[in-house]
């Protein structure tokens, strides 16, 4: 029985390691972390951004997480990190009109989501 088992281990390390990989269409992907949703937030009557007491929301279906401001990329709040769907984008800040995206499709390639960018003009109350 030891004999039969370790004739298998063999055979199937054997084959394994002798099957015919073809380096010419392999993909190397980065160990950088994509967040797929960038949201700039802008005052539509003065243009300049809105980054303080907002909260910028997106929903995909049950899944909902709220979007976090980066400091030093102008002001982006970013989410749905490697995170493939359909996305609701919602923008809340007292004194404004709440802002609600039209559904945002995020794809994903062989390594990585791809970023989708979106620009909010809000309007005051």
């Amino acid at each position: 029985m030891k004999k039969l088992f370790l004739f298998f281990l063999f055979t199937t390390v054997f084959f394994t390691s002798s099957c015919d990989d073809n380096d010419d269409n392999q993909i190397f992907c980065t160990d950088q972390f994509v967040y797929g949703l960038n949201v700039i937030v802008l005052d539509a009557v003065t243009g300049n951004p809105i980054f303080q007491d907002i909260e910028v929301k997106a929903v995909d279906g049950a899944y909902q997480e709220l979007l976090e401001l980066v400091p030093g990329l102008e002001y982006a709040f970013v989410g749905a990190g490697e995170r493939a769907g359909t996305y609701v984008v919602t923008v809340t800040k007292a004194g404004y009109q709440t802002y609600t995206s039209a559904p945002i499709i995020l794809t994903r390639d062989e390594c990585h989501v791809i970023p989708q960018s979106l620009t909010v003009n809000l309007q005051s109350n």
